[in-house]
């Protein structure tokens, strides 16, 4: 919803943990008839194509020049839609399962520049300082200026061991910030618990992946058995967000059965749909419905939820699913503000697009 910022809403092996979209993984993309194709504006690409190849600079492969038209036609709809390739499309699948490689950082850009959204806990950038916020304006010795996203990101990726040199420009600093961060395999605990004090728990979601429901009802069951519970926080700073079925199954938890979560609204009929705390809009395949097995209590303790500048997407919907039922309090500073939903569309190829296909509102609207 931010002009200026362009979000890299994928997880990037090597670069970033957290999935700034909701996720919606759809068969295939042909679910409607063909469009009728524009002649004149595809002899134009042709003619472009034709161009390319008898007069640059250079020999350029076919497969690149068709990938990077691809690749344009998406970038330039939102800041959401992306062309995968077989590389990203594997990661993006792995990356949801809470284990990759990288220096632990969500990204998009701003200004022309990388801008950081979010880093992750217990990571090489969370460990080094980097803070959501800072627009990374060197890569090593190369200024990222007018560099696209996807090429800034494969350049943060690497194998683990390797180091990398970021140099930060950050709010109120009047010298850049130059942090050299080495590369590890990054795997994310997306939810951790512990009591505060006598009566008060504290349960924190990192990001919304395929177990991060589940896992979030056991964290509660832990917390309910050490006493009775008085208060409870539910943390999502700095979380950039994820799946969206994981969205609805922590919303489902606080909330009564049949509770409207999130409503999505789009031009295809299959994205004007609501989603309810009802099992078969937070549980995939045939798994058993975990949460019944949330403890009684947590459906009334009293709740707070923190927010800031890196809660996007899923935390998004979670806080304003609570907000709106008023089933908690929501503090903080004010979240990242996406309010999208893309759907993956798998490619015959092995590649995907990743296409903004409806907006999401909270229940009141």
């Amino acid at each position: 919803m931010r002009s200026k910022l362009q979000q890299a809403g994928l997880v990037f092996t090597g670069l970033c943990a957290g999935v700034l979209i909701s996720l919606n993984f759809s068969a295939n993309a042909d679910k409607s008839p063909l469009a009728p194709l524009p002649v004149e504006e595809l002899r134009n690409l042709a003619d472009v194509f034709n161009a390319i190849k008898q007069g640059y600079v250079e020999p350029v492969e076919d497969k690149k020049l068709i990938t990077h038209a691809i690749s344009g036609m998406l970038s330039n709809l939102d800041p959401h839609s992306a062309y995968l390739d077989a590389e990203a499309f594997k990661e993006l699948q792995v990356g949801t399962q809470g284990e990759f490689g990288g220096l632990g950082i969500e990204v998009g850009s701003e200004d022309g520049f990388v801008k950081v959204i979010s880093p992750i806990e217990d990571t090489p950038a969370f460990r080094a300082g980097v803070k959501a916020g800072d627009l990374i304006i060197k890569l090593d010795d190369t200024s990222v200026k007018g560099m696209s996203l996807n090429d800034a990101v494969k350049r943060m990726r690497g194998k683990p061991k390797t180091s990398i040199t970021l140099t930060i420009a950050r709010k109120g600093e009047t010298k850049p910030v130059v942090v050299t961060l080495v590369r590890e395999v990054i795997k994310v605990q997306s939810v951790k618990s512990k009591i505060v004090e006598p009566g008060y728990g504290y349960v924190r979601v990192v990001q919304f992946q395929e177990q991060t429901a589940a896992s979030l009802v056991q964290h509660l069951d832990r917390l309910v058995k050490q006493g009775d519970l008085k208060g409870l926080v539910l943390d999502l700073r700095n979380d950039p967000g994820g799946l969206l079925h994981g969205a609805v199954g922590v919303s489902a938890a606080f909330l009564p059965p049949q509770a409207l979560v999130v409503s999505t609204d789009g031009r295809a009929e299959d994205s004007k749909r609501k989603y309810l705390a009802v099992p078969e809009d937070y549980l995939r395949g045939s798994r058993d419905d975990y949460i019944k097995n949330v403890p009684a209590s947590i459906k009334t303790v009293p709740m707070v939820v923190l927010v800031n500048g890196g809660s996007a997407s899923a935390s998004e919907i979670v806080a304003g699913a609570l907000q709106d039922h008023k089933r908690a309090v929501v503090m903080g500073t004010q979240s990242f503000g996406k309010g999208s939903v893309q759907t993956i569309l798998p490619l015959n190829s092995n590649a995907a697009i990743k296409l903004t296909t409806a907006r999401y509102f909270t229940p009141s609207g």
